[in-house]
């Protein structure tokens, strides 16, 4: 994995190379700024690794071994501050939790306890058939830390979906498609989603404007 610099406009030069993974890189994913200059892989030797940066210019890496023993597919950052933590008196730390899904069909929940990563949710969040790319989108919500958490499919569409995104106000979701579609979703007031957009592309959509995977929203 290859992170590149910016030096002069448009000149980008290799900054570091991490070579922690033993097989293929297939996602990666920066963290919320609160969190300082911060990277997630996922890789189909199964190991997630989270790098951040130090201030004498070096890496500090933590690993979640085997977090998907066939492989993990995505990974993705929760937000690092409860909604409206922000606005208050500034007393809570910012989290550190991520979401990963795997080849073995499922979600996982990981949150950083004193500086080692710990399964966060139990059992693992399973409602695929295949690969967290199966094309069945399902939004898992949780009430409070501690609570199981609910999965409820929003589209099965018959397709692999290679990735999902929140828009930053949550209730916005962006999905990309095998079809060469990108559609937009829409959370109305009694909580149905309702598609909104559908944007189409010549070719496959493998990304998508905001960032996210499978989809797991957390209600602090």
């Amino acid at each position: 994995m290859i992170i590149w610099k910016e030096g002069n406009q448009n000149e980008w030069t290799q900054a570091h190379v991490f070579s922690d993974h033993k097989s293929s890189v297939n996602s990666i994913a920066w963290a919320p700024h609160e969190l300082g200059l911060c990277l997630a892989c996922g890789s189909s030797d199964g190991n997630i690794s989270v790098f951040t940066a130090r201030s004498d210019g070096d890496w500090d890496t933590t690993k979640i071994d085997q977090a998907h023993p066939v492989g993990v597919t995505s990974v993705s950052w929760a937000p690092s501050m409860a909604p409206g933590a922000l606005v208050g008196s500034g007393l809570l730390d910012p989290v550190q939790k991520l979401v990963s899904g795997g080849c073995d069909n499922t979600v996982k929940v990981w949150k950083l306890y004193n500086g080692n990563w710990k399964m966060d949710c139990f059992p693992a969040l399973q409602m695929h058939t295949d690969w967290v790319r199966d094309g069945t989108v399902v939004i898992w919500t949780v009430a409070k830390e501690g609570d199981q958490w609910e999965g409820k499919v929003l589209q099965d569409f018959k397709t692999p979906v290679w990735r999902v995104s929140w828009s930053l106000t949550g209730n916005l979701l962006a999905v990309a498609d095998g079809n060469n579609n990108a559609t937009l979703w829409k959370e109305a007031v009694d909580g149905e989603w309702q598609q909104d957009t559908n944007l189409q592309h010549r070719d496959i959509v493998r990304n998508s404007a905001y960032k996210g995977i499978d989809i797991v929203k957390t209600i602090r």
